[in-house]
């Protein structure tokens, strides 16, 4: 028995690679999975086109300065390519984006937050924004980090025991949850 799916261009989450050193391929595979228009930092194409992914569209500092393959749109990466892109990924419709990056700095995604479901994928963590309230399942003895909680006034939480002021692990298979006083918070989770 087999199923087709029809994907519609945006329903899935767009994939912007910024930097894929060290990303693990097995990650990678699922989130190619369905197909996400692919965007990339002009720095990582070789890369990118070494691990044989159609790449959609390519943000450089200079337009003249690739060749790229057919089909592929060339856009402006001004000084910086993380803010080119999700400004581009929202101007044209996108409601999710996955990135992969080795750097991050939650100030840099502050503005998208509520334009754009963001997750990010640093490292060996996938890092996300939540509202207050957020609660997710997940099994027992699982990490759950908190960025920046010196930012946090207000805080609550349940499910979770407390290792130390941004560290939490799981107490049980079930559901744990956050409620907080800023309108959102960043966590990571290990991947």
């Amino acid at each position: 028995m087999s199923s087709h799916h029809i994907v519609r261009e945006k329903q899935e989450p767009a994939l912007l690679i910024l930097q894929i050193d060290h990303f693990d391929e097995e990650y990678l595979g699922q989130l190619l999975e369905w197909s996400p228009t692919i965007l990339v930092s002009a720095t990582e194409v070789d890369k990118v086109l070494s691990l044989g992914i159609k790449i959609d569209a390519i943000f450089t500092k200079d337009l003249n300065d690739l060749n790229s393959q057919e089909h592929v749109k060339l856009l402006p990466a001004g000084n910086d390519v993380l803010e080119s892109a999700l400004k581009y990924l929202v101007a044209e419709g996108y409601p999710a984006v996955n990135i992969i990056t080795n750097h991050f700095q939650a100030k840099e995604y502050l503005f998208y937050v509520d334009l754009i479901d963001l997750v990010i994928f640093n490292n060996d963590k996938k890092i996300y924004p939540i509202k207050t309230g957020f609660s997710k399942w997940k099994s027992e003895g699982e990490d759950v980090i908190i960025l920046h909680p010196e930012l946090i006034h207000e805080f609550s939480f349940s499910g979770l025991k407390k290792i130390d002021d941004s560290n939490y692990q799981t107490l049980k298979d079930g559901f744990f949850s956050f409620t907080f006083e800023p309108p959102f918070i960043f966590i990571a989770e290990k991947l």
